[in-house]
């Protein structure tokens, strides 16, 4: 590929997921492959006389801090993966400069400030483009000796990290600081005639992080060693040559920078005018304007939807849209409250007089500045819904008659759906299942948690037998047949119910949670049950819609990232790693039905094969997806559906028939 056709292409690289960061590593690939700069053979000294010079330099200070002298280095032909100009030379990083080690110490010595006497140590998470100095941790200054001092021109290194995107990761040190590195780090020191910014433009190209990731690979944590870092080799160009290399890489850095900011200018404006046109829509007042608003939102999908995750913000709109009764006609007739209050006393009673339940005192009901329709009733959530708390752990059962079931704890319970994986078990008295024992149909709230996770909401549809609940769940049951355990659900799971639980709940540092009295005092808004139905069935169309919008920004997406990596790999000639696109036939729909194999046990994580437990053991393939969870999309539910017909849990389909779907209507618009 010539500079020509890049050109021409670059829109589509630039705008790519990973875009601009895939420009910096083409800039970085040429810079060091000796293709960003004209090479000029006839400069002062040639890179050979460089090397000789650099390797005096580089014996003299082996010679000054007493390195212990090393054997012969074998002579080999070099290895390097890629070309270079005719006048640079095969160099390993050993020849040019020496790797340091970082500062072992005891804990116990360590210090969190600065104190007389003490020297601040540098972690890898200092690394970042930049090296940075804030969290350090301060030991004794005879902990530390005078080489490991960090001087300007070192390059600081991650030499070992959990993360494998962090290991082998490089920074220049600008200024000689006074501090030094942890153990975890080390730092690469150039002799004074080789250039460190151009060892830094080596360190960070693409080229030596791959070979760092091969390297450094570990269990657990990843880590390199001192040979893994002078072994490495790459071609040296002249000293001149280098210094025209760093200068027209920081020029070209300095253009993706401004290429990003203004790319993060564009996302703005395309957030601000997709916020607007939600609000259109949501504030429409009439069937007509509605209707208007909508087409204006789908007829510009283009401008107002750029990633997957811009499309989940508007799903969790309309659910506000929803729950404001936003998204159907009026109903004729008004809420039954009453019905629904005189169900609720009637089942709270018969709790009661069983000893299921205490008596509890009346709640009144929240303050809320949420606006609902006339028509609906807004009343306690405690008068229309029992709620029980769960069983606590840690009780002491001695001499009880005991029974051993699973149980439902917080990360169990998700928004809309449950994790069924990694159920653990818990002791309770026989006499107390009825009171812990989670039924079908029953809701389940989380308590607690991180803050943004309080409050998170789902139906039980059964299929672990003697299910209980932990005491940080809440279990809700709504007894009357006016008020949808569903719209339960989309209240508590929307804007409306996140923002009431984030303000009542005690927040702490990392963690939040409501109290049974918050929950019961909910202002829960009732419409009449016709318009519960109609609410529901217009926010699944629109949904659905949504998630036909997000398959394709999702498809768009891997298929721009497949074609920027395949631009930049062509014009640099150095591949890049992708990830090879699921397998995906979005105009054909599996009818065959699936059906039930062996029964896994509770223990199993097959939340399908669950699903047809529940439905007498068959449905078809897009029921079973749509109850599984169609918002985790396709490709994850063909995922697990293979991994479930392969323990056996479902049949494999006897006849994979493939039906073509076909519609000649745009079928990116859905009429409200």
């Amino acid at each position: 590929m010539d500079a020509q056709q890049f050109l021409v292409e670059f829109g589509h690289i630039a705008n790519a997921p990973r875009g601009v960061a895939q420009l910096r590593e083409m800039v970085l690939a040429l810079a060091v492959t000796g293709r960003l700069t004209q090479s000029n053979s006839s400069k002062p000294m040639t890179a050979i006389d460089l090397l000789k010079k650099i390797e005096l330099e580089l014996a003299n200070y082996k010679e000054v801090h007493k390195y212990r002298r090393s054997k012969g280095e074998v002579e080999s032909k070099p290895n390097i993966p890629f070309s270079a100009p005719t006048n640079w030379v095969p160099v390993r990083l050993g020849q040019l400069g020496t790797l340091i080690r970082g500062v072992s110490y005891n804990k116990s010595v360590a210090r969190d400030s600065d104190q007389d006497g003490f020297i601040g140590l540098l972690r890898a998470n200092n690394i970042s483009s930049d090296v940075t100095f804030g969290d350090l941790v301060y030991v004794p200054s005879e902990c530390v000796n005078e080489e490991q001092l960090l001087q300007a021109g070192d390059i600081l290194l991650a030499m070992s990290s959990g993360s494998k995107d962090l290991v082998g990761k490089a920074a220049l040190v600008l200024s000689n600081t006074g501090y030094a590195f942890g153990a975890f780090c080390g730092t690469y020191r150039c002799m004074p005639s080789m250039s460190s910014e151009f060892i830094r433009l080596v360190m960070q190209s693409p080229i030596y992080r791959t070979y760092v990731s091969d390297q450094g690979k570990g269990i657990g944590i990843n880590n390199l060693t001192k040979g893994h870092i002078e072994d490495y080799q790459f071609y040296l160009p002249p000293a001149r040559e280098q210094s025209s290399i760093v200068a027209k890489v920081d020029e070209l850095m300095a253009l993706c920078d401004k290429l990003e900011s203004q790319q993060q200018a564009r996302r703005k404006l395309q957030n601000n005018l997709r916020l607007s046109t939600l609000q259109a829509v949501a504030t429409a007042t009439s069937p007509h304007e509605l209707q208007t608003t909508w087409m204006c939102l789908a007829n510009n999908f283009g401008r107002l939807f750029h990633a997957p995750e811009d499309v989940d913000q508007f799903v969790a709109e309309l659910k506000n849209m929803a729950v404001r009764g936003l998204l159907s006609l009026p109903s004729t007739s008004l809420s039954n409250v009453n019905e629904i209050v005189a169900d609720c006393n009637e089942l709270r009673d018969q709790y009661i007089e069983s000893g299921l339940m205490r008596r509890q005192k009346i709640i009144a009901a929240a303050e809320t500045e949420v606006i609902y329709p006339t028509h609906w009733a807004v009343t306690p959530f405690d008068k229309v819904a029992i709620v029980i708390g769960g069983v606590t752990k840690g009780r002491n059962l001695g001499g009880r008659d005991v029974v051993t079931c699973p149980y439902l704890a917080v990360a169990n319970v998700q928004r809309g759906f449950f994790k069924l994986n990694h159920l653990k078990t818990i002791q309770i008295g026989a006499d107390e299942l009825n009171k812990y024992l989670v039924k079908e149909d029953d809701l389940l709230i989380t308590e607690g948690g991180d803050w943004d996770k309080v409050g998170r909401t789902a139906i039980w549809r059964g299929g672990v037998e003697n299910c209980l609940h932990q005491n940080h769940v809440f279990k809700v049951r709504v007894p009357s047949p006016s008020l949808l355990n569903e719209w339960v659900e989309l209240v508590f799971n929307s804007g409306v119910g996140r923002d009431y639980f984030a303000g009542a709940s005690k927040q702490t540092t990392n963690l939040a949670s409501i109290n049974m009295t918050q929950l019961r005092s909910f202002a829960m808004p009732i419409p009449p049950l016709d318009e519960q139905r109609k609410i529901l069935v217009k926010l699944n169309s629109l949904s659905n819609q949504a998630s036909v919008w997000r398959e394709q920004l999702e498809r768009k997406q891997r298929l721009a990232s497949l074609l920027a990596g395949a631009t930049v790999a062509a014009f640099t000639g150095i591949a890049t790693e992708q990830k090879e696109e699921s397998m995906k036939a979005p105009q054909t729909e599996l009818i065959a039905p699936l059906r039930l194999g062996q029964a896994p046990d509770i223990q199993a994580q097959a939340p399908l094969a669950t699903i047809l437990v529940r439905h007498n053991g068959e449905m078809s393939a897009k029921d079973l997806w749509h109850r599984w969870g169609i918002d985790k999309g396709i490709d994850a539910f063909y995922a697990q559906l293979k991994t479930e017909v392969a323990h056996g849990w479902i049949l494999e389909p006897i006849v994979a028939e493939m039906r073509e779907k076909f519609d000649e209507k745009n079928s990116d618009t859905v009429s409200v």
